[in-house]
């Protein structure tokens, strides 16, 4: 039974080689990742490379006094997460403060200004259908019909197209008085007390020329007071166009055109809602000049309501016959309808890639539960980080210089082992932290630092049992290359035991927190994998391999492996016990 025992062994021992050179492939293929990708450097969080911290303070919305609440808090906080998230930035911070304040820290880098901008943005969007619209301003004159239109595809699957993100249109007439603009409003304040997609009261009126009720007829007259006063060149009458409106009354929006010439509508009541959006992506639109456009799919029951509207509207006249897509009060295009379409849209016009994502981003996320102003906006300098950092590091180079210095005198030769595999380890985490930073968005913090420091205890330790076990062996007697196949075992069991402790510490700790602790959970986590991978694929072999080398194999005073110095006993003989002289006379 010891005969096939002993070959496997000497199999096993004669292809460490093997392991070395799949570590040495690995660590190559991570460096040539790392210069393939662009990114030769990790990235880093918003304490280390400076930022933005924004305040976000939680407003009532009108007839909800009860809204702030810590369901919706934490929605809010979670949309915010998955917005920013979505856009790449690394290791953005989104947390409450308080009953109704949310922080929010944004590191520079990529996309960190479109994050700002999108984190307070509540992002209600409604289709309306558009009942009057004007240029505003001193400038304001009749402008040409829309050149947006709506179309199927020929697939079946039908998509809405506007060739601007707010196109400029005008009534019917031209020449259109106030008096017929009201009269608009009022036919579209009796047709939404009519059973229709997004109401079921029933109608007020069966004649065919219905006057209004007196209700109706105030608020348009008020509905149109608003719109002619109106100045949508203004930034704080855009701000308050629309206010406090219900998603189910008539209501004034402002929009921009292709000519950044700033729109006033007079908007219906809202026929469709973000919430009945699937799914929205930014894509680039190769089959005309407009450049980039979001595609929108609608559920089953947001596909009919839009099939209704599209319906109603594909027999108006213009304006009539346009619907407003309006996010946060402010219409982003009003594409014309000529057919009844369902199923799909596709917003088009005057987009960049920024605001095509910016709105798909938005739409696909969806809307805040809650109302946000900004309380405060503060610029982070990356001074005081790297302050830190630097004495951090100053304390990690002593901390290793110490680790050194002990394995040089304490394991003499053994200590290059030690070094050579130190040095892999950190190869290893320094690709493997420059890669993720793109690919799930990782991000260097002092945290991160602490936990890759803490690291180095960790794998020296696992030398240290590794060395310690060998001597044990010698100790007993054996020679270097069987003693370190027969310390292997024991110590894979222990520093497998030890690194599994530590992982586990790290994943609860992970788990458990938020924000920068997370940091150096993920780190204290990926280095004692590292170490786990180092011990086996690096450690071991190089050892074995050393095991045969003359300088270390004899037992040389600077091998560290020196038998006379570890006070090995000398090998057992079995020797024969001398005879008791036979007494001749007994005998």
């Amino acid at each position: 039974m010891a005969a096939p025992k002993k070959g496997r062994s000497a199999s096993a021992q004669s292809r460490p080689g093997r392991s070395l050179a799949l570590i040495l492939i690995a660590i190559a293929a991570l460096t040539g990742g790392m210069f393939i990708s662009g990114n030769t450097t990790p990235r880093l969080g918003i304490d280390l490379a400076g930022g933005t911290s924004i305040t976000l303070e939680a407003k009532n919305e009108p007839g909800q006094p009860n809204a702030i609440n810590k369901t919706n808090m934490d929605t809010a906080v979670d949309i915010m997460n998955r917005r920013v998230n979505g856009l790449g930035v690394s290791e953005a911070e989104v947390q409450t403060q308080g009953n109704k304040n949310i922080i929010v820290n944004i590191p520079k880098g990529t996309n960190s200004k479109q994050a700002q901008k999108q984190v307070g943005t509540t992002a209600k969007l409604y289709f309306r259908p558009v009942l009057t619209t004007e240029l505003s301003g001193a400038a304001a004159s009749p402008s040409p019909s829309p050149s947006g239109s709506a179309s199927g595809k020929p697939t079946g699957k039908a998509s809405e197209t506007a060739t601007d993100k707010a196109t400029s249109s005008t009534s019917a007439t031209p020449t259109a008085t106030a008096t017929s603009q009201g009269r608009a409003v009022t036919d579209a304040l009796k047709a939404s007390s009519t059973p229709s997609a997004s109401s079921s009261a029933p109608s007020s009126s069966t004649s065919a020329s219905p006057s209004p009720s007196s209700s109706a007829a105030k608020a348009a007259a008020d509905l149109q007071k608003q719109y002619d006063k109106l100045d949508c060149t203004k930034p704080a009458q855009r701000a308050t166009a629309g206010q406090g409106a219900k998603s189910t009354d008539p209501t004034v929006a402002c929009g921009q055109n292709s000519s950044k010439q700033w729109q006033k509508y007079i908007l219906g009541p809202a026929e469709v809602a973000g919430t009945d959006i699937k799914k929205a992506n930014a894509l680039y639109d190769t089959t005309n000049a407009q450049g980039w456009k979001v595609t929108m799919d609608f559920t089953s029951s947001g596909s009919k309501k839009f099939e209704n509207i599209t319906a109603k509207l594909s027999k108006n006249q213009p304006p009539q016959n346009q619907f407003a897509i309006v996010l946060d009060g402010d219409v982003v295009s009003d594409p014309s309808v000529n057919q009844t379409l369902s199923g799909s849209a596709e917003i088009t016009g005057s987009f960049d890639q920024t605001e095509a994502q910016d709105l798909a981003n938005m739409l696909k996320y969806g809307a805040l539960p809650l109302t946000f102003k900004e309380a405060s906006v503060t610029t982070v300098t990356a001074a005081l980080g790297g302050e830190q950092l630097h004495a951090g590091l100053i304390a990690g180079a002593i901390g290793l210089a110490l680790v050194v210095i002990y394995l040089v005198a304490y394991y003499r030769g053994l200590s290059l082992v030690a070094i050579a595999s130190l040095l892999v380890s950190a190869a290893l985490t320094y690709t493997l932290m420059t890669l993720l930073g793109p690919a799930i968005g990782f991000a260097l913090n002092l945290p991160a630092v602490c936990g890759a420091i803490v690291a180095i205890g960790i794998t020296a330790d696992s030398f240290i049992v590794f060395f310690e076990r060998i001597r044990d062996e010698i100790r007993e007697g054996r020679t270097l290359r069987p003693a370190v196949e027969r310390a292997w075992p024991r110590a894979r069991r222990t520093i497998l035991v030890s690194d599994f402790v530590s992982f586990l510490a790290a994943a609860v700790l992970f788990i458990v927190t938020v924000g920068k602790v997370q940091g150096f959970a993920f780190t204290l986590g990926l280095t004692t994998l590292l170490d786990v991978v180092v011990v086996f694929l690096f450690t071991k072999p190089l050892m074995t391999i050393l095991a045969r080398k003359k300088f270390f194999a004899s037992g040389h005073s600077w091998s560290g492996l020196d038998p006379k110095r570890l006070g090995a006993k000398p090998p057992l003989r079995r020797t024969r016990r001398p005879s008791a002289p036979v007494d001749t006379k007994e005998a």
